[in-house]
């Protein structure tokens, strides 16, 4: 049976010379990987709407054997310039996707992990990205998959700083102000809490990370 969604495009590569493997992360079917058939073929309908870090509505076949689908239809909803051209924000894009293929299966139902990932990609569309920027997509992925980082009882700058980090709008995250001790226990703190809870540190980490919230 056909099934529709609301997808982002998170890896295209060729298939064949008219077709492409297009990977989405979707609201309701988590990631998937489909076939675009005819993609690369100069009339083909899906022209200009596989692009990398589109959000778009999307219809698919499932595939009746193995986990590649046959995709059917695709309408863009936002296209975000930005990310294929700004080198900073393409890296934090890929990373975060990086961090979600490492900690989630295929095919299986992620909607509020979808939601923060579309909610980041917006973001890295509109303004340069921060440190504090991957921090906060740390934790708040972190606690949709259920890992949330106490740092003890009681109230203290750092759990004030991973508060805010995690409960206000991206916008608002470049007005935070915290001490430099404060950013370094935090890079500290999350560190050590990726590695005791995901086996490894995502790809690419040290990269998008610096040690100050300037």
């Amino acid at each position: 049976m056909e099934q529709r969604t609301t997808g982002a495009v998170v890896r295209v590569r060729p298939l064949s010379e008219t077709s492409l493997i297009v990977h989405w992360l979707t609201l309701d079917y988590g990631r998937i990987a489909t076939v675009a058939k005819g993609a690369r073929r100069p009339k083909s309908t899906f022209l200009g709407k596989l692009d990398i870090y589109f959000t778009a509505d999307l219809s698919y076949m499932p595939a009746k054997r193995g986990d590649l689908h046959a995709l059917l239809e695709v309408a863009v909803r936002e296209s975000r310039p930005r990310l294929r051209t700004d080198y900073a924000a393409l890296r934090a894009a890929a990373y975060a996707m990086g961090f979600i293929d490492q900690m989630t299966e295929t095919d299986t139902p992620l909607p509020e992990i979808y939601e923060l990932f579309d909610g980041f990609l917006d973001h890295l569309s509109a303004v340069e990205p921060l440190p504090r920027t991957i921090y906060a997509f740390e934790l708040r992925l972190l606690a949709a998959l259920g890992l949330d980082l106490e740092v003890g009882p009681g109230p203290s700058p750092l759990a004030q700083l991973m508060e805010d980090l995690r409960w206000l709008p991206w916008s608002e995250l470049a007005a935070l102000r915290p001490a430099a001790s404060e950013v370094r226990d935090l890079r500290k703190t999350l560190h050590r809490f990726i590695l005791q809870n995901c086996e490894k540190l995502p790809a690419w980490r040290s990269g998008v990370i610096d040690c100050e919230m300037d």
